[in-house]
Formats: C-alpha cells, sequence, structure tokens
C-alpha cells in the first residue's frame, strides 16, 4: 500500500501522507465529496478533481498488483521464473509491458513454432541465428522428420523460422523498442472502401488522409473509427511515412535486426536470417503493433471524448437557476402543437394545456387568449420556452401575447431543452405524473429546469443530455462511471433541500443512494418535513455511515436548528456553539454577522478533531450559509427576425447561448434551430489550445457569422468581432469541403501552425458530430 501512495502521490505532486489518508477514508468507503469538504485535515486539503484522480489512479495500480501476482504465479508454476524475470516483472508500472513480459510463458494454442519445437527444431534455430556461417540447408537436412510433417529440408526450415519469429515477437524489450518507435513516428492512414464513396460523403475529408499517430486529435480520430465500424473507411498503420517507396525496407525490420546484433555479411545463413526479421516484421509485430497502437489511440480519443463530456455537464448543471417563481413552460410542436404547463416556485403542476397556433390548425388567437389566461390565473412570472422546432415562432406567439396583454408582466426565455423527451417517457417521469400524457411533461421539465436546472436535469440519465462527443462511441462504463462522478459532485456542491427534493436529486447525495433517496422521500410524506438534520436518523436504513456521509449537503430551511440549512456539518455544531458561548451569543446571531465573524481568531478553535482549514470553512459558512455556487441568472437575446438559416448572412453580429463544447471549438444556438460552431482560431485573438479556456456551455456570448450553407445545416461564427468578414453568400453551392475562414481575414498559413482550422473540425468529423448531437437535443 505504501509504494501506490508513494507512487500516486508523485504523480499528482502531493504528499505521501495525503495520499495514505485519502486512500483509507476511500477504503471505508467515504465519498470524494465528503472527504473534500469535510476530511481537509486529514487529505491535505486535497479537493475533489484530485481525489477523483487519485480515486481512478489507485484502482488501476491495484488492478496491475493483482495481474502482477497471477503472473508471477503461473510461471512460478512453470518452474520458469528466474531472478531478473521476476525483478522485472515487479519493477514495470504498465499492464502493457507486463503483458508483453508475460507473453512467452502465457500459456496459448499449439503455433507452428511450438510444433516446431516439438519436433526437435530448436536446436536448428538457435545454431543458426548463433552462427550464420553455417549452410541453412546443409544443417537442415539432419532435422527431416516425416512423421512431424518436416518431409524436407523446405519445411524444416519453415519450421526454424518461426521459432524464431515467435521468440522475436514475445521479447519483451523488443516490443518496447518497436511500439516507441511506432508511437513517435507512424501515422495512421484512412481510403475510402471501394464503391462507398457516395454513401461515405460526410467522411470525404478522411478518403484519403493520414495523420501522426500520437499527434491525432480525439475527434478525428474518433471521426476514423466510426467511419471503419460504418465500413465506409479502411484504417492503416504507416509505419514508414517518410518513405516513398511502400516496397522499401522499413526500419521496423532494421530495429529487429539491431536488437539482435545482426548485420548480413555475404554468410550463407544471412539470407534466411534476413527473411526471418521480415518475416517477423511483417507477419507478427506490424499487424500486432497496428492492433496495440490503434487501441491506445482510441483508448485516448474516448478519455479525451469523456473528459469532454464530463466537462460539458458540468457547465450545464451548474447553470444559473432562475429560482423559485412560478414558471410557464413550452414544449413547441407544428401539427401536435404547444404543449403548455405551469409550475409553482416549488415544481408543482398548477396546470397544463395545448395550444394549435401554427399550421394546419393556425389557431393564433384562441393560444394567445389560452397562454394569457393562464398567465393571469396562476400569476406567471417566467415563460421557459423549449429551443427545439418552432421555437422562435413560438418566442414571437408569446411576444404577440404580451403585447397585446399589457397587464400580463412576465419574461421570456429560450431553453436547451436537451433530453427532455427522454425524460418524459422514463419510468422516473411517469412515477412522478402517472395521469399526465408524455407530452406535456416536457413542457413541465423546461419549466422546472429554467428554475433550477440540476434539480431537473438530474432526472435525466447524463449521457441522454447531448451536450457530448462522441458519446456513443466511448466505452459507456468509463463514460457512466465520468459522468455519475460530475452528477455527484455538483449536486453535492450545491447542497439540496431535503424537505423539497426529488428521489433522482436526492439519490445523488453522498452517502444516498435511489434505496434511501426513497425512502427519505416516503418518510417526508407519511410524516411531514424534517425539521430537524437529526430526524434523518428515523428514515429507514439510514445508518450512522450513511448520515455522516449525506448531512452536511442536505439542508433544512426554516427549521428548529439554525446550523441545519448551512453546509456545516452536525459534527461540528459543538464548535459553532462553543464560538457562541465565547461571546454571549446564540448560535443563530452569529449567522450572517459578517462583521462579527471576521473577528474571530480561527486558531483559537483548532483541536485535534478539526484543524484550521475545517474551522475557516464554518466561519465562511456562518457568513453566507448555504450559499450558492452557481453564477447570476442571465438570458439571451436572440435577434428579432433572424429565424432560420436563410435569415442569416455573413457579417451579422449575434447574441446566442453555447450550447456544447468540443475539442475543435465551440456550438452556439443562435436561435436558428440549427447550432453555429465557433473553431477554435475564432474563439480569440490570442492562441487556444482548449476552448474551455474561452467558454463553456451555458455561456451568453456574441458572434459573427462569417459562412452559412443552408444545404448542408452548417453555420461558421467568429467571437473576434472586429475581423472582417469576405464569405460567399448563403445561397452559394458549397464547392469541395468548406472550412472555417481565418478569422484574421488573411489566409490559413500565415496564422500559427496549431491555430489552422482542421479539416474534421468542420467538415466530416463536424457533420457527423453535428448529426449526432442535432439529434441528442431531442
Amino acid at each position: 500500500m505504501s509504494s501506490i501512495a508513494q507512487q500516486i502521490a508523485s504523480e499528482l505532486a502531493v504528499g505521501s501522507q495525503q495520499v495514505q489518508a485519502a486512500i483509507a477514508l476511500l477504503d471505508e468507503g467515504a465519498t470524494v465529496p465528503f472527504i473534500a469538504r469535510y476530511r481537509k485535515e486529514a487529505t491535505g486539503g486535497l479537493d475533489d478533481t484530485q481525489l477523483r484522480n487519485l480515486a481512478q489512479r489507485l484502482t488501476y495500480l491495484r488492478e496491475l498488483n493483482e495481474r502482477r501476482e497471477v503472473i508471477l504465479a503461473s510461471i512460478r508454476d512453470q518452474d520458469k521464473l528466474t531472478t531478473d524475470l521476476e525483478r522485472a516483472i515487479r519493477a514495470t508500472e504498465s499492464k502493457t509491458e507486463l503483458e508483453d513480459l508475460y507473453l512467452p510463458y502465457k500459456p496459448k494454442r499449439r503455433t507452428k513454432g511450438q510444433i516446431a519445437i516439438e519436433a526437435g527444431l530448436a536446436p536448428l534455430a538457435e545454431l543458426l541465428l548463433a552462427d550464420p556461417t553455417q549452410d541453412p540447408e546443409q544443417q537442415a537436412s539432419q532435422y527431416i522428420n516425416a512423421e512431424a510433417g518436416f518431409a524436407d529440408t523446405k519445411a524444416v526450415l519453415e519450421g526454424a523460422r518461426f521459432i524464431l519469429m515467435e521468440r522475436f515477437a514475445e521479447d519483451a524489450a523488443l516490443l518496447k523498442k518497436v511500439r516507441d518507435y511506432l508511437w513517435n513516428n507512424a501515422e495512421i492512414t484512412s481510403t475510402v472502401a471501394s464503391g462507398k464513396e457516395q454513401e461515405g460523403a460526410k467522411y470525404r475529408d478522411y478518403f484519403a488522409f493520414s495523420e501522426a499517430l500520437k499527434k491525432i486529435p480525439s475527434h478525428r480520430a474518433l471521426a476514423l473509427f466510426r467511419g471503419r465500424n460504418e465500413g465506409i473507411l479502411q484504417l492503416k498503420l504507416n509505419a514508414d511515412p517518410q518513405q516513398d517507396d511502400p516496397k522499401a525496407r522499413s526500419y521496423g525490420e532494421q530495429l529487429i535486426a539491431d536488437h539482435l546484433q545482426f548485420s548480413p555479411a555475404d554468410r550463407a545463413a544471412d539470407s534466411w536470417l534476413q527473411q526471418t526479421i521480415q518475416w517477423t516484421w511483417r507477419i507478427k509485430l506490424l499487424l500486432h503493433m497496428e492492433t496495440e497502437l490503434f487501441g491506445t489511440v482510441r483508448e485516448r480519443a474516448e478519455a479525451d471524448a469523456i473528459k469532454i463530456f464530463a466537462n460539458n455537464l458540468k457547465d450545464l448543471l451548474m447553470a444559473a437557476p432562475a429560482g423559485a417563481k412560478t414558471t410557464m413552460g413550452l414544449d413547441p410542436g407544428v401539427r401536435t402543437g404547444v404543449k403548455v404547463a405551469v409550475v409553482d416556485s416549488t415544481g408543482k403542476v398548477l396546470g397544463t394545456n395545448t395550444v394549435y397556433p401554427f399550421q394546419p390548425q393556425n389557431q393564433v388567437d384562441k393560444a394567445i387568449r389560452t397562454l394569457a389566461g393562464m398567465c393571469k390565473q396562476h400569476k406567471v412570472e417566467l415563460i421557459a420556452i423549449g429551443n427545439g422546432t418552432y421555437s422562435r415562432e413560438t418566442d414571437k406567439l408569446v411576444s404577440d401575447m404580451l403585447k397585446a396583454n399589457a397587464e400580463v408582466k412576465v419574461d421570456k426565455v429560450i431553453v436547451n431543452e436537451a433530453g427532455a423527451s427522454v425524460y418524459s417517457a422514463s419510468e422516473l417521469a411517469a412515477q412522478e405524473f402517472p395521469d399526465l400524457d408524455v407530452a406535456l411533461r416536457g413542457a413541465v421539465s423546461i419549466a422546472r429546469r429554467l428554475q433550477d436546472p440540476l434539480a431537473e436535469l438530474v432526472k435525466i440519465e447524463p449521457k441522454s443530455i447531448g451536450v457530448g462527443q462522441y458519446q456513443h462511441d466511448v466505452s459507456q462504463a468509463q463514460l457512466a462511471q465520468s459522468l455519475d462522478a460530475v452528477v455527484e459532485d455538483c449536486v453535492n456542491a450545491v447542497g439540496v433541500d431535503v424537505n423539497t427534493a426529488s428521489v433522482a436529486l436526492l439519490a445523488r447525495v453522498a452517502g444516498l443512494n435511489k434505496t434511501l433517496a426513497q425512502n427519505i422521500v416516503s418518510h417526508r410524506d407519511a410524516s411531514g418535513r424534517f425539521m430537524t438534520r437529526k430526524a434523518l436518523l428515523k428514515v429507514a436504513r439510514m445508518g450512522p455511515k450513511s448520515f455522516e456521509q449525506a448531512a452536511g449537503f442536505l439542508r433544512i430551511m426554516d427549521g428548529e436548528q439554525p446550523l441545519d440549512r448551512s453546509a456545516v456539518h452536525p459534527e461540528a455544531y459543538p464548535l459553532v456553539e462553543r464560538m457562541a458561548a465565547d461571546h454571549q451569543k446564540q448560535v443563530a446571531d452569529l449567522i450572517g454577522d459578517s462583521g462579527f465573524l471576521k473577528t474571530l481568531n480561527a486558531q483559537a478553535y483548532t483541536d485535534t478533531t478539526f484543524g484550521l482549514p475545517t474551522v475557516r470553512d464554518i466561519i465562511r459558512e456562518l457568513d453566507k450559509p448555504g450559499r450558492d455556487p452557481r453564477p447570476e441568472f442571465k438570458t439571451a437575446s436572440f435577434k428579432e427576425g433572424v429565424d432560420t438559416l436563410k435569415d442569416l448572412r455573413p457579417g451579422m453580429t449575434l447574441e446566442g447561448v453555447v450550447s456544447n463544447v468540443a475539442a475543435f471549438g465551440a456550438f452556439v444556438d443562435i436561435g436558428v434551430h440549427q447550432d453555429g460552431l465557433v473553431h477554435v482560431s475564432a474563439l480569440s485573438s490570442n492562441f487556444v489550445s482548449d476552448p474551455r479556456e474561452v467558454v463553456k456551455a451555458g455561456d451568453i456570448v456574441k458572434v459573427k457569422v462569417l459562412d452559412v450553407d443552408v444545404a448542408r445545416k452548417r453555420i461558421s461564427l467568429t467571437m473576434r468581432l472586429n475581423d472582417e468578414v469576405t464569405a460567399a453568400p448563403a445561397s452559394a453551392p458549397a464547392k469541395g469541403e468548406r472550412k472555417p475562414k481565418p478569422a484574421s481575414g488573411k489566409s490559413a498559413k500565415n496564422k500559427p501552425a496549431a491555430q489552422k482550422p482542421q479539416p474534421a473540425a468542420n467538415s466530416a468529423m463536424g457533420s457527423a458530430f453535428a448529426e449526432a448531437f442535432a439529434k441528442a437535443k431531442k
């Protein structure tokens, strides 16, 4: 354990004692949010991101150690474990290198090399390798064994060759040399499968494509693998991109020769050995390494894609809440009508309806009367309009309603409705609204997500929210694990009102699960509001450990204990009571008294249980109890008269909402039913390596239209508003693969190399991703 702790500490650049303490807490069942907030003394203040990385690395290293012991036992049982081999196995820190070392001893089905060994050909192979002056034909004649399948010298020499090929291909040191060389020098290449040109048009940037293996960005790598999975693209590893002649000798062969210290000198066996090396490279190593390295590229690309999704999800979950206001939710529709739902400040449904202002009914006046009537009846303060099909038309309908009813004073907001339809048809929605039509549930969700995005979005499976990049192509287990961690961190960062929270929200609180969450709600329904945190201990299956983990993140508003509405953990209540008693005050008097709290000497209240970091946290929390870390609520204003792609013109400056951030740029909703792309090179006048340095999902930004391709539903945008735009008219047909124009108005070659718009960002990859993204939004 200490060696693992030391290794993780070195990787995270923290103290080994910090890591050991965190590991101990995790092994005891403590959650990351709880450790990060309430065990700072033990871990030296490791934050949730460090703890997540620590937990992930801990799992990897423990799995590595378990596999190491299994391998050692297997080799030991074969009586082949030498001191040097055991030392090498124990020294490796990589699962890949561990498997390389095990490869020669790994039980496997009979190979051509093993058959040759069984026939007694190993001495011949050893002789020719050790002494190339020996004549292969002459030596092979002594090993002819027709009964074993080696009836002539040709068969014998072929058997000897397979013995050496398999030995070379299982040489861990050689494998590492080849792997390192290929990773640093090889390229991944793609060509279009015969006859698939038209079917795979969205991948046409990859019909003749190559890029350095270690440099290819995640979105392009995943586009290539998706194209291969769909049968459009054929992928290969080009081991020698510097060579123009495909028939030329690969440097991989030279690596093998150098490793074996073999140099041809016109000796009798040199030609045979050269061919053996060539076969080893082409038949064994190259194919094996292509599979392995493509797997590595895919794993890295998936990790990047998952990270991008997790970051976007966090931004969306932590978006500013509009607050506890009576809200009308509108789920736009054409033939099926606009679904309407009004919820009160707590999210309770007050009324529902459906209006048909669009074709074929065109009941505009009736729709306006209905909306106005519901606004007046329920005293609506906000109107949330889903950003799906016909959202701008619905937005105009609401504007007309407000103009015709001056007494109705409400603010209207376009709301990202991604995942609303998934929630509507879910089992959770059916339990929450058993008597409500599926279509109307979506309107309720839209209204509620304006009030509190976090509380509503936790009801939807994270990957269905639609802010990811190729989320359907990555490991679903790893994706779910990462996204669940994000949701947990966000929920606990904000805190949960235990008397109003849904089962879905409570289930994400540290220390709770679906069963405990349901038990809390059932107890609340049967016995009424919780008046203290301690009352939670009466909930079925709520034990001391679960209570310890969850209590600090659960809020009791207007309860009997004033500290219950803060993030101060119940275990620290005696400390706060001591602060109050020392200054002849009541605990309630401390809360919000900034002037007094600033005078407190935090050091005076430290002891063996509570260190300085915790005491300072407590004082900060007393100053602003239950403070919400989310930003102030703001809304974007879409430009009047710009409702569809055809209304867009190059040079227009618009306001929009960042709906998604990818590795190659950001998608922005500008209110025309199709998100535009701001390429990474157009996000800022300065160099940008990661789009999230500039924007995040939910940000309100100003953009300028660079180019519009109506036919392919492509919008190129820039956030460099001072740049001149010299784009083709929106109606101009696409010619070849259009790339985002340089924001400076100059040619891309004059820009920093890393900032040049990459082909897949706004073409094949952009197309494939945009399609998936558009579907996910529903």
